[in-house]
C-alpha cells in the first residue's frame, strides 16, 4: 500500500490541525506539524511545516524521515520507512533507520488547544542512543507557499527548556517546549516539492527556514517536543516550573481519557469535525482546505451529531447558525480573512430546517425536549426562512404558482453542484431542481406540523411535483423543470438528485411504483462501491476521473464525479423501495442486513485507503474508482454515521415513523 498516499489527521477543535502522510513525506501544502486557527475556525496559518529527524547510535547514524525536493528526488533516500503504523487512539509508527534500530515515534494534538506534542522512545536500547530534530518553521497563510526571503527571524527566545520563535511580525508565535538540548544553526531548505499539489496543477515548490537542531539524549529518558501556537496556549498548557515530560505526561493522559470515551473509531472521528465559532460551535466541512460552509453543516450535524445522540451541541451548532438569517436565507460560508458572509445557496436553508426536524425528532425521542426559548429561536427561524422563500428573495427564488421552489438567475451557482471557474458555472441548473423541491416540500411539511399556514402550499406544490418531474420516457425524474425559467423546458440529464425524493428526507414524495423505478435506475447508472456518480456514463459531458488542473478538475467535479454523501439518500431509499409495503416490518432487518453487506462494506474498507479513519469528499467516476478531493470530509462520514446509527438500526418500540409516503 501507497504510504504517501494514506493521510493521518489530528485536529484541535478550534479549526487547527496537524495531518501528514504514513510514509512522513509531505504531499500537500497543507500538511503541517502545528497549523492554527486565528480566528478559529478561519484565519488558518502554517506555524510549523515539519521536521526532519535521525538517529545516531555506535553503529552510526540512521535518518527517521524523508523530504521529497525538485525534480522528484526524496532525501534520505528511504529514511524512516514505517515498520508500523497504528492510528488509534492516535497516531503511532514504528520507525527503522538503516541501521536496523527502531524507534517509537507518537502524535497527537490537544483538544481546546493550538497544540502538538511528539514523543520517541527507543524500541532497542544500544549502548548510546542520540536523537537529533530539525524543525522546519513556517509562518504562512495556509493556502500559500513560502519562499526564501531575508524577513525571517531565526533565533529563538530561550528560557529553560523552552523556546520561541516570532517568525515574521503579525504571525502568530510559535512556543515550544522539549527536554532537549537547542543548537542554534540556520540554514534555507529550498525546492521541497508537494507531489499532490503538482497533480492538481497548483504551485508545488516551497522553500522553508530552519533555525536549528534539537538534540535527545534517548537512553536519558524518552524525547518529547511540544509547539503550542501563541502565548495564550502556551500558558494554558505548560504550567509554570513543570518539566517538558511532566506536561506531555499529564497531557497524554487527559488527551487518552477524553478519546476513550468515545464509542467507536468512527464516532471519533466526527469529533475532528466539531469546531469552535465565536461563542457557540459549528462543522467543518473537511480537511485539509474547506472551513464550514452552511450546507454541508446542516448536512453532515444529522449524522455527525445527532445520529450519534450528540444532541447538546448540535443544539448549539445550530442556534449558532440560526441568528445568521437574512433575507431568508442562511449564509452557504464564511470566507476567510473577512466576517461577511456568502448567501448564495437556495438550499443551506432548506437544509437547517431538515436538521432542525431531526434534532426535535430525536430530542424527544431521547426523553431530552428542547426547552421553549430554544424551541421558539428555531421555529421563528424556519418561519423566517420559508417567508422569504415563498415571497421572493435574493437570486430569483421564490415559490411559483405551481407551489414549486424556482431559483437562480446567470452566473450564479446555487446549488450543490456549484463548480464555477471565473465566469464559467458549470452546472447552472436554474429553474426548479429536483433536490430543492424535495427539500422544500419536506420544509413545508414540517412547518406546516406548527402553522397550518404552509399546508395548502405543500399539498400544490406536491402534486404538482409528481405530475410535472415524471419521465415516463426514462422512467425517472428529471433534474431540472422550467429550465432557464422557460415554462415547460426540461433537463433530462440523469443525475443522483433525484434520489431525495425517495431517501434521505423524512418524506416519500413518489409512490411505490414511481419511487421504486427512480431507485432501480440510480443503482443500475449511478452506483458505485464508494458512492453515487453526479451524471450517467452514457451522458455526453461525462467525465470519468477527476485530475488535471483547475479547469479540467472543477469541470468534471459534478459531471461524473463520484459523491460518497449521496451513498446515505441511497441506501435508505433502496431499504424503503424493498421492503414489503403489504408487510413493513416483515423481513427489515434481512433487507438492512442486505444493504449493510453491498453498500456500507466498501465505505469501510475505504477508511484505510486515504484519510485513514475517514471518508474522502469524492472518487473517481470510472474504475478503480480512486479517491479524489479532501480526505476528509464531513458530510461523506456524517451520513455513514447516519446510515450505521439510525438508517440500518432496529427502530425502538413505539418509536414514530421516520419517514412518511404522501
Amino acid at each position: 500500500m501507497d504510504h504517501e498516499k494514506r493521510e493521518w489527521l489530528e485536529a484541535d477543535g478550534l479549526g487547527g490541525f496537524a495531518s501528514g502522510t504514513v510514509a512522513g513525506i509531505r504531499t500537500r501544502r497543507y500538511h503541517a506539524l502545528l497549523l492554527a486557527a486565528t480566528t478559529p475556525p478561519t484565519g488558518r496559518q502554517v506555524l510549523v511545516s515539519g521536521f526532519d529527524a535521525w538517529l545516531e547510535t555506535p553503529d552510526g547514524t540512521a535518518a527517521l524521515s524523508s523530504q521529497r525536493y525538485t525534480p522528484d528526488v526524496i532525501h534520505p533516500d528511504n529514511g524512516g520507512s514505517p515498520e508500523e503504523f497504528s492510528l488509534d487512539p492516535w497516531p503511532r509508527w514504528v520507525l527503522r533507520g538503516r541501521d536496523g534500530m527502531r524507534v517509537e515515534q507518537e502524535l497527537f494534538a490537544v483538544h481546546g488547544l493550538p497544540l502538538v506534542a511528539l514523543r520517541w522512545r527507543l524500541v532497542d536500547r544500544p549502548a548510546t542512543a542520540r536523537l537529533h530534530v530539525r524543525p522546519f518553521l513556517a509562518g504562512r497563510d495556509y493556502h500559500a507557499l513560502m519562499h526564501q526571503n531575508d524577513y525571517v527571524r531565526f533565533e529563538p527566545e530561550v528560557d529553560g527548556e523552552r523556546l520561541t520563535w516570532r517568525v515574521y511580525d503579525g504571525v502568530t508565535p510559535i512556543v515550544c517546549l522539549c527536554n532537549a538540548r537547542y543548537q542554534h544553526e540556520p540554514y534555507w531548505f529550498r525546492s521541497f516539492l508537494y507531489r499532490e499539489e503538482q497533480l492538481r496543477g497548483l504551485d508545488c515548490l516551497e522553500d522553508l527556514p530552519s533555525p536549528g537542531v534539537l538534540h535527545f539524549d534517548l537512553l536519558a529518558g524518552d524525547a518529547v517536543w511540544m509547539l503550542a501556537a501563541g502565548e495564550p496556549a502556551a500558558a494554558a498548557a505548560f504550567h509554570l516550573g513543570e518539566s517538558a515530560l511532566a506536561a506531555f505526561e499529564r497531557l497524554r493522559v487527559r488527551e487518552q481519557r477524553r478519546r476513550a470515551a468515545f464509542a467507536t473509531p468512527l464516532d471519533r472521528a466526527a469529533d475532528a469535525y466539531l469546531v469552535q465559532r465565536a461563542t457557540g460551535k459549528t462543522i467543518v466541512a473537511g480537511y485539509p482546505w474547506f472551513t464550514d460552509w452552511g450546507r454541508d453543516t446542516f448536512l453532515a450535524v444529522r449524522g455527525l451529531c445527532i445520529a450519534t445522540g450528540r444532541l447538546d451541541e448540535a443544539r448549539e451548532i445550530l442556534l449558532e447558525w440560526s441568528r445568521t438569517v437574512s433575507q431568508g436565507m442562511l449564509p452557504n460560508r464564511f470566507p476567510d480573512g473577512t466576517s461577511e458572509p456568502e448567501y448564495n445557496s437556495v438550499d443551506a436553508s432548506l437544509w437547517f430546517i431538515i436538521a432542525v426536524q431531526d434534532l426535535m425528532l430525536a430530542a424527544e425521542r431521547a426523553g431530552r425536549p428542547l426547552d421553549a426559548a430554544q424551541r421558539a429561536r428555531f421555529m421563528d427561524a424556519v418561519e423566517e426562512i420559508l417567508v422569504g422563500y415563498s415571497t421572493g428573495t435574493r437570486y430569483g427564488i421564490h415559490a411559483d404558482t405551481d407551489g414549486l421552489l424556482a431559483a437562480g438567475e446567470p452566473g450564479q451557482q446555487l446549488t450543490w453542484m456549484d463548480a464555477r471557474v471565473d465566469n464559467w458555472v458549470v452546472t447552472p441548473r436554474i429553474g426548479k431542481p429536483v433536490e430543492v423541491q424535495a427539500l422544500w416540500l419536506n420544509a413545508l411539511h414540517f412547518a406546516g406540523q406548527h402553522n397550518p399556514r404552509w399546508l395548502p402550499l405543500f399539498n400544490r406544490g406536491k402534486a404538482a411535483f409528481q405530475f410535472r418531474f415524471w419521465n415516463e420516457s426514462a422512467q425517472c425524474l428529471y433534474d431540472v423543470i422550467d429550465c432557464e425559467h422557460t415554462a415547460g423546458a426540461c433537463d433530462a440529464s440523469l443525475r443522483p438528485n433525484q434520489i431525495y425524493a425517495v431517501g434521505g428526507l423524512p418524506l416519500v414524495l413518489l409512490a411505490p411504483r414511481e419511487a421504486r423505478q427512480v431507485v432501480d435506475v440510480v443503482e443500475r447508472r449511478l452506483l458505485t462501491p464508494l458512492g453515487l456518480r453526479s451524471l450517467s456514463p452514457d451522458d455526453p459531458h461525462y467525465v470519468g476521473r477527476y485530475e488535471g488542473g483547475v479547469r479540467q478538475r472543477d469541470g468534471s467535479y459534478h459531471q461524473g464525479t463520484v459523491w460518497p454523501f449521496l451513498m446515505g439518500p441511497f441506501v435508505e431509499a433502496w431499504i424503503r423501495v424493498h421492503a414489503d409495503p403489504r408487510h413493513p416490518g416483515r423481513g427489515a432487518a434481512d433487507i438492512r442486513r442486505q444493504a449493510h453487506d453491498r453498500f456500507i462494506r466498501p465505505l469501510l474498507a475505504h477508511l484505510d485507503d486515504a484519510g485513514l479513519g475517514h471518508v474522502s469528499e469524492i472518487a473517481d467516476a470510472d474504475p478503480p474508482h480512486t479517491p479524489r478531493g479532501c480526505p476528509f470530509q464531513a458530510w461523506s462520514l456524517g451520513e455513514l454515521l447516519r446510515l450505521k446509527n439510525q438508517v440500518l438500526t432496529e427502530p425502538a418500540p413505539g418509536a414514530p415513523r421516520a419517514s412518511a409516503t404522501v
